[in-house]
């Protein structure tokens, strides 16, 4: 009966974690627009955001305030037909050039050619972990969750609640992890065609601009950064901690199975296989495992 109880704990732990319908923040009280805001907008209720990318200028929003460990959601909508040499970013950051970042970047193709999904991960000023994939849906016809959890054992990247990513904490082994550092949430669209679409060779199309992206629903179910103070008790094992709960301290055999279906069918890069790139020294956390 009480490994029952203990099952059932951690079933609602998780299901409150990534139910949409529970405690949304809104875009207005949240967040605000750090660029482009004179052809970006806040919509309805403040609940719904757009961001807009012309010849002038993009456009990006970020958190009134910095977090340490939980986990970020929004609803996103990318841009739709040609979006070559366009970058919608949604991702968390702290600051300076030591600076911790988790990624998920969104790099436009033209008409009919499918959207990279490229995620990365920055400690101490550090990336060059990049992981790229291919959507296995349209995500330009609706809207879909994206999520960044992570907590003192592991970063997940989740898209629709399906896990497409670790990376896991080996700090007691040198490898650094982002667990000192307080991050706000940004999201931004932007113009990348020196780089986004085919390594820069197919440009934006200015003639089908402006190109919007959709946003809904964003929450933070997060530790507040208060400063130093903050790295302790974020990481403290309470309830009020729900992301230290045991739940979270590695992925379920469900969640592994439909991280494998991804990785497996739709993952187009892995910096870890890329040995010509770092010469055959391999980063170290290449070595470990990360499931």
């Amino acid at each position: 009966m009480a490994s029952l109880r203990a099952f059932l704990v951690a079933l609602f732990i998780f299901a409150v974690a990534f139910d949409l319908s529970s405690v949304n923040a809104k875009f207005s009280k949240s967040m605000y627009f750090y660029w482009g805001a004179h052809h970006s907008s806040i919509l309805g209720n403040g609940d719904d955001l757009q961001l807009v990318l012309n010849q002038s200028s993009g456009s990006g929003v970020k958190s009134k305030r910095p977090f340490l460990f939980g986990s970020i959601q929004m609803l996103i909508k990318l841009v739709p037909g040609n979006s070559a040499g366009t970058v919608t970013a949604y991702y968390v950051s702290s600051s300076g050039d030591r600076h911790d970042e988790i990624d998920f970047e969104f790099l436009g193709n033209t008409s009919g050619q499918p959207y990279t999904i490229h995620t990365n991960i920055y400690t101490q000023g550090n990336g060059s972990r990049e992981q790229q994939f291919r959507p296995w849906f349209d995500p330009t016809a609706d809207f879909h969750n994206y999520t960044i959890h992570w907590n003192p054992t592991e970063v997940v990247w989740y898209i629709d609640n399906v896990p497409i990513r670790v990376y896991r904490n080996y700090e007691n082994e040198g490898i650094a992890y982002p667990n000192k550092q307080g991050m706000r949430v940004y999201s931004s669209l932007w113009n990348a065609d020196n780089w986004a679409t085919q390594g820069g060779r197919v440009k934006i199309d200015w003639t089908v601009a402006p190109f919007i992206a959709r946003y809904r629903n964003f929450r933070a179910r997060a530790c507040k950064w208060n400063g130093p103070v903050s790295i302790n008790q974020c990481a403290a094992n309470t309830p009020a901690n729900w992301w230290t709960s045991p739940a979270y301290s590695k992925l379920s055999n469900a969640q592994l199975d439909q991280m494998k279906r991804v990785r497996d069918n739709y993952m187009i890069y892995n910096y870890c296989n890329d040995t010509k790139r770092f010469n055959g020294q391999m980063p170290p956390e290449c070595f470990k495992a990360q499931f």
